[in-house]
């Protein structure tokens, strides 16, 4: 049983950093919106002192034109945190939850059995796929984080995601085959996945079933 409150206790820790960095995060926020209200105060205090004023008399002045700083993208600030927030482990160990079957399937504990006969069965459409293929293992999961987000920003339900057998790694040994199980699972919208079908890639490739 040491095992698996292991697994979940490292999880548990996880989503506390994830936690602590956003209370950080949000403080400083605070923080910067106080000076700001300050700085507006003490400014209206000081030409509530001063009065009104009139600017001295000089000489036009050519005025050099500079270009103004592009303006930070709203959306392109919050997939930054978006993608700190959805930051994956090395570390988590996936082994003790998935199922003992040869596929290694995989299911939340709140989904019934028979959704992972249906994804074994093919019974959603693939409507996406990432091939993860001479990727290194830093790049395969930040290609992975980005791809699910993607999808689920589009509302697509099931995606096949290909690792490769390790044919043509060191020792003919699937290096990305348990890191992409591990890193699945930590994902809060991967719901269910299982081992493709043999016309969907067999061995080399996962089928995952995302939230509607």
């Amino acid at each position: 049983m040491s095992g698996p409150i292991k697994d979940f206790a490292a999880l548990k820790s996880l989503r506390a950093e994830i936690k602590a960095k956003e209370e950080a995060r949000k403080a400083a926020e605070e923080e910067r919106l106080r000076r700001e209200k300050e700085s507006r105060r003490d400014a209206e205090l000081f030409r509530s002192a001063i009065g009104e004023v009139a600017p001295l008399r000089s000489a036009p002045k050519v005025q050099p034109v500079t270009p103004r700083p592009a303006p930070i993208a709203r959306q392109h600030l919050a997939d930054e945190q978006a993608a700190l927030q959805e930051s994956l482990s090395d570390e988590f160990n996936v082994d003790t939850l998935l199922d003992t079957d040869e596929a290694l399937s995989y299911a939340r504990a709140n989904i019934g059995p028979d959704t992972l006969r249906k994804l074994r069965r093919g019974h959603w459409v693939i409507q996406a796929q990432l091939d993860l293929h001479g990727l290194r293992r830093e790049e395969a999961r930040e290609a992975l984080a980005e791809f699910l987000r993607n999808a689920v920003k589009r509302g697509i339900r099931c995606v096949r995601i290909i690792h490769g057998k390790g044919l043509g790694s060191v020792n003919k040994e699937p290096v990305l085959k348990s890191k992409v199980r591990s890193w699945l699972v930590q994902k809060e919208e991967v719901i269910a996945f299982c081992q493709a079908r043999a016309a969907d890639g067999g061995a080399g490739a996962l089928v995952v079933l995302l939230k509607a």
